[in-house]
């Protein structure tokens, strides 16, 4: 049940890519991530005040509010600037492409470690670099060797993405995992909500044309997607969990197809095999590896 879990939030991050998609049309990307991050906080909320109500753990002292709002900005500033650039992103992109190269992320976020906290990383890390950067080069990069505009700004996005995962990894052992997301998602969301007002003039005619995509990203991705990648994680090996969340950028591509008759180049097909190759590379640690390498050596 805990792997059906994960799989279903994947499949919710990923097909909330159609629905970011089809609200680029016609509701600008501040209003839209204002509105989702909001509503999305709000879902949380009770599992947060259930959270507040359970006992405490004996000899763990409960971290101080401010202390909590302050986890809470870090986190939501970077998530502010993740899921605006990505929003920007997609109105100039396919859900597909954007998917993937959002999950690049994943292959981020070692490098990322080891160039800022000194972490060092195994021989697997570094060679899903290079085939990301094989498998992006053959998605983005046009025959006239330039890069859409659209997916330069999701590259940047995953970049953000990567730093917020670093500063969620620095605090999670502090704070709650759901209270966590409820505040930076109340914190991106009034941050986008403040840009709203400043740069763009929305219209109730535009949320309205918009409410499907609004709910299912605030509803599905925020809310329920989260709380089934707790329940998942909670009793599934860490490896498992990462492969079957990675899944997302699967969805993307499938949903974006299915829904948006969204089509790909053998280009861009290809590029999306290798990037999920490295995707999947950067999660399976080496000594992984090895005793599944021994198990089926034994099977035989």
């Amino acid at each position: 049940m805990c792997s059906v879990a994960l799989l279903l939030a994947a499949f919710f991050w990923g097909t909330t890519f159609v629905a970011q998609s089809d609200a680029a049309e016609v509701i600008a990307p501040f209003t839209f991530n204002g509105i989702r991050s909001i509503i999305g906080s709000a879902v949380l909320l009770p599992l947060v005040l259930l959270i507040g109500r359970a006992p405490r753990v004996e000899g763990k002292a409960p971290t101080p509010l401010k202390k909590q709002w302050l986890y809470g900005c870090i986190c939501g500033c970077c998530l502010f600037l993740a899921t605006n650039l990505q929003q920007i992103g997609i109105a100039y992109t396919t859900a597909g492409k954007s998917g993937f190269v959002t999950a690049l992320y994943v292959v981020l976020v070692p490098v990322f470690g080891l160039v800022i906290f000194r972490k060092k990383s195994s021989w697997n890390i570094w060679l899903a670099v290079l085939l990301a950067a094989v498998g992006l080069y053959l998605l983005c990069v046009t025959e006239g060797f330039t890069v859409q505009f659209g997916d330069g700004i999701t590259f940047f996005c995953a970049i953000v993405f990567a730093f917020h995962i670093l500063a969620v990894d620095k605090v999670s052992d502090r704070i709650a995992g759901v209270t966590l997301s409820c505040l930076q998602f109340f914190v991106s969301g009034c941050l986008s909500l403040i840009c709203m007002a400043i740069f763009e003039d929305p219209q109730w005619s535009q949320i309205e044309a918009a409410a499907f995509p609004l709910l299912y990203a605030g509803i599905l991705s925020c809310g329920v997607a989260y709380t089934l990648q707790i329940v998942g994680q909670k009793y599934t090996d860490p490896t498992i969990a990462s492969i079957l969340m990675s899944l997302e950028s699967v969805f993307a591509v499938l949903s974006g197809y299915l829904i948006l008759d969204e089509t790909m180049t053998s280009n861009e097909k290809i590029g999306c095999v290798i990037m999920f190759g490295a995707i999947l590379l950067a999660q399976l640690s080496p000594q992984w590896m090895k005793k599944l390498w021994q198990r089926g050596r034994s099977a035989t």
